[in-house]
């Protein structure tokens, strides 16, 4: 009999909005889902814009076994300490050393099988971003320290106390990016996922050799809005190229909102994915 274990990874949450609706409604799809771990990117969860030690305790408190970043993740200075003493949040890996925080983590967690240990990492593209670190050498030279890859453990048992299930959230502007580094790490990954857009893409698959993929899971919080912000701020920016702030879109009765990702089933002998679907709660 197969081990199926359910993975929920959610879009960028967005300001308030985002993070009233993750508290409200992400207990209840874990629950629904009979998830067995969760992942939440919460770079924009601090009113649009970074995130702060109480915002990150309600991402954990709502169900999040791992909150990711990204490029917004060192919005909020006073955060900082947060990202070297918390493991459960990550900044991208692919950030120079000295850059507060770590960019992976591995947690052990129950399951209907026993201890399952997952592994998350964070990457940050670089098409149409700042330059850093390559993620695609990022990627390898973790992995060459972890010693094991994917396709090694497939024959690998738990009781040897290897790694099963490896999520990658890949914060990005690119496509072609974002779609290239799942390609390179087809097998070596159980999840792709990308995150920075704040738009749903309807591309989830199973790569050939096992990994699921989606280009973008979306985000949480007001779907009405422009990428979760003031439609007219929005606007002013583009039609007269002046970096006004932008604000968190408000919600009303008339503008939606929901909570964009996607939930993966992961063979949990061979951290293969069986399937991969999107979500809007």
């Amino acid at each position: 009999m197969m081990q199926v274990l359910r993975v929920i990874m959610i879009g960028d949450v967005v300001g308030d909005p985002g993070l009233l609706l993750l508290e409200r409604r992400l207990p209840l799809l874990i629950k629904e889902e009979s998830a067995n771990f969760v992942v939440v990117n919460g770079e924009n969860a601090a009113a649009g814009f970074g995130l702060t030690a109480p915002v990150l305790e309600k991402l954990f408190a709502a169900g999040a076994d791992v909150v990711t970043g990204g490029n917004h993740i060192w919005e909020k200075r006073e955060f900082w300490p947060t990202l070297d003493e918390e493991i459960r949040v990550l900044r991208p890996m692919n950030y120079s050393t000295g850059a507060p925080g770590r960019g992976f983590v591995q947690l052990t967690k129950p399951s209907p099988w026993g201890e399952k240990k997952w592994l998350v990492l964070n990457l940050q593209g670089r098409e149409f971003m700042t330059p850093i670190d390559c993620p695609f050498k990022s990627f390898d030279d973790f992995e060459a320290g972890l010693g094991i890859t994917l396709s090694q453990i497939q024959s690998a048992s738990d009781a040897d106390g290897e790694i099963s299930i490896i999520l990658v959230d890949f914060h990005a502007e690119s496509s072609r990016e974002k779609e290239a580094l799942a390609y390179y790490l087809d097998g070596r990954a159980s999840v792709v996922a990308g995150t920075h857009t704040h738009v749903q893409t309807a591309d989830e698959r199973i790569l050939p050799k096992g990994t699921a993929y989606i280009t973008d899971l979306g985000m949480t919080g007001v779907l009405d809005g422009i990428i979760g912000m003031d439609p007219k701020i929005c606007l002013d920016r583009a039609r007269n190229q002046v970096l006004y702030r932008m604000e968190v879109a408000a919600p009303d009765g008339d503008n939606k909102t929901g909570i964009q990702g996607i939930i993966a089933e992961i063979d949990g002998t061979s951290g293969k994915a069986v399937s991969i679907r999107r979500i809007e709660s």
